[in-house]
């Protein structure tokens, strides 16, 4: 039985013209990752990435704090969908940057609002695959994982796939699936074990790295 790390990007630019860059903290936790793996004794033999930055930056932040040398398998699969154009096809009027709580908190409601609607197949964002064909485009790597010979996997992607992934291994509704995605935290890590068969959920969301006084401005969610 093998295991797989799926582990969401370090934070990201939220409000910056470049939201798929990560900040000086996401560099920082992707490193402390890193470097947490390596003290459990924690080695990977593959890996896989999405092809944005944040994902290449979180895994070079992770090879670095853990002193790996890891050559990642890129995958459009694990891309993240294109939250603006979710907001867009349910509310096409102009949204103002989210500068401040009150503005994030309206985003992130409309982005519900979007994501929801969008796996019901009630709207088609413009420029986005179906939800049917994005969920078969991370299902397509979870195959390959479970047909290689690795054994400790290491996944870096987006809140989007590795909540599609969980539900797809617990064959979750869509909203329930929503709010697994609007629960992952920033350099979290979620376990499946696998076999050559079927994947299974061990852990959700966790922070072990982050578990200590010292680090409770770490935690972020964006």
């Amino acid at each position: 039985m093998g295991t797989l790390y799926l582990v969401r990007h370090g934070q990201a630019s939220l409000g910056a013209d470049d939201y798929d860059q990560l900040s000086e903290l996401g560099q920082r936790q992707c490193e402390r990752l890193g470097s947490y793996f390596a003290s459990r004794g924690v080695r990977f033999d593959a890996a896989y990435t999405g092809t944005l930055k944040r994902h290449t930056q979180t895994l070079a932040g992770i090879c670095r704090g853990g002193q790996f040398a890891l050559d990642a398998a890129a995958c459009a699969g694990l891309n993240e969908y294109d939250s603006q154009a979710l907001v867009a096809a349910i509310h096409p009027e102009p949204l103002a940057r989210p500068s401040t709580p009150e503005l994030h908190r309206h985003y992130f409601r409309l982005l519900r609002q979007g994501l929801t609607a969008w796996m019901l197949g009630k709207t088609q964002p413009h420029n986005m695959p179906s939800w049917p064909d994005f969920r078969q485009g991370v299902v397509a790597v979870l195959d390959q994982i479970r047909q290689s010979d690795a054994h400790s996997v290491l996944l870096v992607s987006s809140g989007g796939p590795i909540a599609c992934a969980v539900g797809f291994v617990l064959a979750t509704p869509a909203d329930a699936t929503v709010e697994l995605n609007m629960r992952l935290r920033n350099s979290s890590v979620t376990e499946f074990a696998f076999t050559a068969t079927h994947h299974a959920l061990q852990t959700y969301n966790t922070l072990g790295h982050l578990d200590a006084p010292e680090f409770d401005s770490w935690v972020t969610h964006a």
